[in-house]
């Protein structure tokens, strides 16, 4: 299976346990992994035969910026869940990691790692032929 990656996006989000982090927030990493068939995109050259790299971005940027969760388990099932929902993808694994964390020590992030597959296998059809 071939893989699209999206490495260290970086954003300011609104997530955590304690009411300060959901007050004055904190930078988050995201990583996004994407299994897909690129075998026609590579013939092609066509965007149209692969999944949109500025969408997907789009897609979580207004995730992890516009919404609130209290954990990073949280945030990173949802970001899968919706990849899943919008792009004609057979697996998204999604990294987000909290920088600086609020913990007693020093740690240079916190990291959590979901893995969701398509659950709608016709989602994964090519589009019709426009001639038949």
């Amino acid at each position: 299976m071939d893989r699209i990656r999206l490495v260290n996006m970086t954003f300011y989000g609104y997530h955590g346990v304690s009411a300060a982090e959901k007050e004055t927030g904190r930078r988050f990493e995201v990583d996004c992994e994407l299994a897909v068939d690129l075998a026609e995109a590579g013939k092609t050259d066509r965007l149209t035969n692969t999944i949109d790299y500025a969408a997907v971005y789009d897609l979580i940027a207004g995730i992890v910026q516009n919404t609130s969760f209290s954990l990073l388990e949280g945030l990173a099932a949802t970001v899968a869940t919706r990849v899943l929902e919008e792009f004609a993808v057979v697996e998204a694994t999604i990294r987000v990691r909290k920088v600086v964390p609020p913990i007693s020590g020093y740690v240079d992030y916190i990291e959590v790692e979901v893995t969701r597959r398509q659950t709608t296998p016709e989602k994964l059809l090519p589009p019709p032929d426009d001639h038949e």
